[in-house]
């Protein structure tokens, strides 16, 4: 609904060699001839795909979005508005909202900054701390190319490289929420959060990024970014305490130790996980009490 005309914006899906059913005839019934599709000859994993999209794009801004993320209306036209004319800047991206597979918002992203505009010294804030989803970043054709496209090698190539473009370039902002990170049971994320591979592929991240960090303030800006990586596992790992999850918090645990074990890490570790275990204890007992038959039998 969002399409300003062939001339403008090339739609294109890339399948990753999907292993449901053909889903070619899917496109053209959505998208008629309007919507190129490829798919891949055997799988090559996220990022390949990624850099494949960059290499067949023709315009010069790229938006790459996962199968299950969503554009509000108004998101193209808003940007394409503020960009006009602002050559000097590589990236842009707006608030975003994080949603579950029935489409409720279960948070939104934190605001940057009130108005639309450049975000000075931004590369002291995502250096820190992972604050785009793909759903909402539009990036120059010809950034990606100059800068080698997205990392295969691990699955937080995507904080990598907005680290990697705010080194080298202005990032502009828009405040409105026009864009939706999807987060459900099915997701890798989900799957690499049961693992604790989120937390290693972070902390190779923050090791990979530093040389891109300023120099005085590089120690600084990547020991905070690994103790948020720790306080967010411990943060995970009392949720799965409370949910009797209990091989996903020791992983989450013991890889924010190896992460960071700052006095605040330490902290957390011993005030907010018991509480989080203790908190669904209690909430498990309610939940008990309010099954049919739960009174009578005790």
């Amino acid at each position: 609904m969002q399409d300003p005309g062939a001339e403008e914006m090339q739609i294109e899906v890339s399948d990753d060699a999907s292993t449901l059913d053909n889903l070619e005839p899917l496109v053209r019934r959505v998208g008629g001839d309007r919507v190129s599709f490829l798919r891949q000859p055997c799988s090559i994993g996220m990022f390949r795909n990624f850099n494949s999209c960059i290499e067949r794009a023709r315009g010069e801004w790229v938006h790459i979005l996962h199968s299950d993320d969503v554009v509000f209306p108004g998101f193209y036209a808003r940007l394409k508005t503020a960009l006009e004319g602002m050559n000097q800047v590589g990236a842009a991206f707006c608030r975003h909202a994080i949603i579950d597979e029935n489409d409720r918002r279960l948070e939104t992203s934190e605001l940057e900054r009130p108005t639309a505009g450049i975000l000075p010294g931004f590369i002291e804030k995502i250096g820190v701390s992972s604050r785009i989803q793909c759903a909402s970043i539009v990036v120059r054709r010809t950034v990606y190319e100059q800068l080698g496209g997205f990392r295969t090698d691990f699955h937080s190539a995507d904080w990598e490289m907005w680290i990697r473009v705010a080194a080298h370039y202005p990032i502009w902002y828009e405040p409105e929420i026009l864009a939706a990170w999807r987060l459900h049971s099915l997701s890798y994320t989900t799957a690499s959060t049961r693992a604790a591979g989120n937390v290693v592929d972070e902390r190779r991240c923050i090791a990979l990024v530093r040389p891109l960090l300023p120099p005085d303030r590089a120690a600084t800006l990547s020991g905070k970014a690994r103790e948020l990586v720790s306080l967010r596992a411990l943060s995970i790992a009392g949720a799965a305490l409370g949910k009797a999850e209990f091989r996903t918090a020791y992983r989450q645990t013991w890889e924010a130790l190896k992460c960071c074990a700052s006095p605040r890490v330490i902290m957390a570790l011993l005030w907010f996980v018991p509480a989080r275990l203790a908190r669904g204890g209690i909430h498990r007992a309610f939940a008990a009490l309010k099954r049919p038959g739960a009174r009578s039998r005790s």
